[in-house]
């Protein structure tokens, strides 16, 4: 079993408030969840208005899947217009080094 995860650090657009933030941030948190079936949630920056972190874990039989995935979810963050990825940071490994 092999287990990735990915942090994303994103700077926001014109967003003066959290509850804009919210606005921005839910529906990427939503389509990154419904797109690739991963566990995903804002987990940084909750009181900056103009920042997010976004965390992601995905579970797979074998290493490439996982890459894969991780890898694409990655180009969907970077192809965001409203937002700016400004940097990720993942982590793969195996059941067995835990």
């Amino acid at each position: 079993m092999w287990i990735g995860f990915a942090d994303f650090d994103f700077l926001l657009g014109d967003v003066s408030s959290l509850k804009e933030k919210r606005s921005v941030v839910r529906p990427i948190v939503a389509d990154i969840r419904k797109r690739f079936a991963v566990s995903v949630a804002e987990v940084g920056h909750l009181d900056k208005h103009r920042r997010a972190e976004i965390g992601v874990s995905v579970v797979a039989a074998d290493r490439a899947h996982v890459d894969e995935v991780l890898s694409g979810i990655e180009r969907a963050a970077a192809g965001r217009p409203e937002v700016e990825l400004l940097s990720v940071r993942q982590r793969i490994i195996e059941a067995d080094d835990i």
